[in-house]
């Protein structure tokens, strides 16, 4: 088997949320959920979380993740999209432990919602495939963007005439369609990526040949807000997901 590293990104800063990497989830810091799924992995070699924040490291370890360093404050700001701090942490435990991976996976604790098998399961069908550069858990799009609009011009949009986001050959206005005749659409749950080092060495997070794995829409659960939050709560409630072992509390 390859060395695989599962990442989770947990940075202290969240403005929609504040701390919620850290809010508790059925007695559980959110970021815990994350940190089971990587450790529950038989695939996974190594798990660590990637934070500029003492008290998440302190929880991170608390439950069996590695946190051997404090992310740099410039790749923990709003913006800071997902590659720079991917290559952070790859170039960290290549100059610092001599280790590189094959595989890394992306473990937002955002979608805390995972199954027992589902990172392997994802894992071995990106090595069942050579060709493909990464694997993306998708579920069925809850609204198809053939229905969906942009404005004309940017500036003032309400003023702004519409037109669609997307074209279809062959079909005339598929806006005005039935939905069951067009095109099915997967979206990104955000739940879990597993990537080839090599892809995201030559600058991407996902590669030009991604697979899909299919998951059910019931429990695509993306915690941007409060509203974010019940939901995945309730939504939890009795399921049989992966759930966090007790953390470890030093003497």
């Amino acid at each position: 088997m390859p060395e695989v590293l599962a990442i989770i990104p947990a940075r202290g800063g969240s403005k929609g949320l504040p701390r919620k990497n850290i809010l508790d989830l059925h007695g559980h810091p959110l970021l815990a959920y994350a940190i089971a799924a990587g450790i529950q992995s038989h695939g996974v070699t190594r798990t660590v979380c990637s934070t500029d924040d003492l008290e998440i490291q302190q929880h991170a370890q608390a439950y069996g993740a590695e946190v051997p360093f404090l992310r740099p404050s410039a790749l923990a700001l709003d913006s800071s999209p997902d590659l720079p701090l991917f290559l952070h942490v790859l170039e960290w435990f290549a100059e610092h432990q001599n280790w590189e991976p094959e595989i890394v996976v992306h473990l937002r604790p955002t979608s805390p919602i995972r199954f027992p098998g589902q990172v392997d399961a994802a894992i071995e069908l990106l090595l069942a495939h050579p060709d493909a550069t990464s694997v993306r858990a998708v579920c069925p799009a809850p609204c198809t963007p053939y229905k969906m609009w942009r404005p004309e011009s940017q500036g003032d949009e309400t003023d702004a005439f519409m037109e669609p986001l997307l074209d279809l050959p062959g079909i005339t206005e598929p806006f005005n369609q039935p939905r069951q005749g067009l095109p099915m659409v997967w979206w990104q749950t955000g739940s879990l990526d597993v990537i080839r080092v090599s892809t995201i060495l030559e600058g991407s997070m996902t590669g030009k040949r991604v697979l899909p794995l299919l998951t059910d829409q019931n429990f695509a659960v993306d915690i941007d807000g409060e509203l974010g939050f019940r939901v995945a709560e309730g939504v939890m409630q009795g399921l049989n997901c992966i759930r966090p072992a007790p953390p470890h509390v030093p003497k």
